[in-house]
């Protein structure tokens, strides 16, 4: 048995809410890479199927959902009991990120999430129009909420794959842009400085480039939603509006495009459905590729990390957004879905690991305009044998990251992923999925063939 790296300790309860495809793939790091005592470890979902999993370990299941009425009651005396600094760990769906990470500042316990998430029926609300829906505009009520109430004790908002560990993948691969096209620099240590060094580089675009190559065993029965992570999660996020993160070089705009009233203006949104509308982007192992413009978080808040301002006035700021081939079984079934009108099927299904032949899931970051033309860097997940499916294994990775920043700094922030450190960020997480996960860069897409891995 390999010995695992012990990053931290846990010395109060930890609360996991919700036991998904991501929460079943962060639970093992969690044991793996802290500290913690299991008979203080709870996890809360409304769904029982994986229950079997959490009874072989010992830790304890709460058969429920976490709703807007009773989180202050169920979560409150869960975070407090036995002294010690509670934690957190909201993998969930149709949970108010933003409630309850309020309640754990009230009571002093961490929090961590993969995006900000509302309570259930918002999505789908009729008297919400187009920009309330918008992900720019439930990244604004997190930053509200830290300019309100700065300080107390740590809160990472946003921090899985993507959005999340692919900040830290365009840090990264900046820095070997500079250097390949013969800047003189010094590594940024301020927002500024990154953004000056993305306009000294010549970046004018990020697609945020995802291929999942997953092949189940069996063909897609009709009428069912099929896809390696969750499936409610995809069609939430597919239905928002298409949103990107709007550059400075940019001369034309979409005739369906809006701008927003407030907050930093770094995004457009486009009256359309992200998950019907189409981008062309370019991976290693797809090559060149359609994607759907999903909105995400990451496509605004990379966008306004780098901006660059003289007062009021913007100097520079990188397109950026999301550029998302799923599975093939997932693409048919968006085709489905939207056939349907865009309801949704009746049934879905996720593909476990026992269910999938092959493929890889590639995450990564596609840096353009620059004088070497394009630049892919990030991560190619395997599935090894009796793992889980790779999409699980990326966020789960960059979870336990964001994990080991909180309880290393449990009174700092309330805030979303940029750290400083993009090597400490890459190498923990790629600790974490070690044997299944490499690094991999490719500097041109039209010298795909000198691909190269490291680490």
């Amino acid at each position: 048995m390999p010995k695992w790296p012990v990053h931290a300790r846990i010395d109060g309860p930890i609360v996991m809410i919700g036991f998904g495809s991501i929460g079943k793939g962060t639970l093992p790091l969690i044991e793996r890479h802290f500290s913690y005592d299991k008979k203080r470890f709870v996890v809360i979902d409304p769904e029982d199927k994986d229950r079997k999993i959490l009874d072989q370990r010992g830790i304890r299941f709460i058969h429920q959902a976490v709703t807007k009425d009773n989180y202050r009651h169920l979560l409150t005396p869960l975070l407090t009991a036995g002294g010690g600094q509670g934690f957190c760990v909201n993998v969930s769906v149709d949970t108010s990120s933003l409630d309850i990470m309020e309640l754990c500042r009230e009571i002093g316990a961490l929090y961590i999430d993969t995006v900000v998430e509302p309570w259930k029926g918002f999505y789908f609300d009729p008297k919400l129009g187009p920009e309330a829906r918008t992900n720019y505009a439930l990244r604004e009520t997190i930053l509200a909420a830290r300019r309100k109430r700065p300080g107390g004790p740590t809160a990472v908002s946003c921090c899985g794959a993507n959005p999340g560990m692919v900040s830290w993948f365009v840090k990264r691969a900046l820095l070997t842009i500079a250097n390949d096209v013969g800047l003189k620099f010094k590594e940024p240590k301020s927002r500024e400085e990154w953004a000056r060094l993305g306009k000294k580089a010549g970046i004018k675009g990020i697609h945020i480039a995802e291929r999942d190559t997953q092949r189940a065993k069996q063909p897609k029965p009709m009428n069912v939603f099929v896809n390696t992570w969750s499936v409610e999660g995809f069609i939430a996020e597919g239905l928002q509006p298409a949103e990107l993160g709007w550059g400075t070089h940019e001369k034309w705009t979409p005739p369906n495009a809006a701008r927003h009233k407030t907050g930093s203006g770094a995004a457009i949104y486009m009256l359309q459905p992200g998950a019907n509308t189409r981008v062309r982007s370019w991976t290693p192992t797809g090559q060149a590729q359609q994607g759907f413009l999903v909105t995400h978080n990451e496509s605004i808040s990379i966008a306004d990390y780098f901006t660059l301002r003289k007062g009021r006035k913007t100097l520079y700021r990188p397109t950026c957004h999301y550029a998302y081939h799923p599975c093939n079984d997932a693409v048919l079934s968006m085709h489905e879905m939207f056939g349907r009108a865009g309801a949704p099927q009746e049934d879905v299904h996720i593909l476990d690991e026992h269910e999938i032949a092959d493929g890889i899931d590639e995450l990564g970051v596609l840096l353009y305009g620059h004088k070497k033309n394009a630049y892919w860097y990030g991560s190619r997940t395997r599935k090894p044998a009796s793992s889980k499916p790779t999409k699980w294994i990326s966020v789960a990775a960059s979870k336990c990251r964001c994990l080991i920043s909180a309880r290393s700094s449990a009174r700092t922030r309330t805030g979303r992923p940029s750290p400083a450190d993009p090597d400490f960020s890459r190498k923990t997480s790629t600790s974490a999925i070690r044997g299944s996960s490499e690094m991999c860069s490719c500097t041109d897409p039209r010298e795909a063939n000198k691909c190269k891995r490291a680490a």
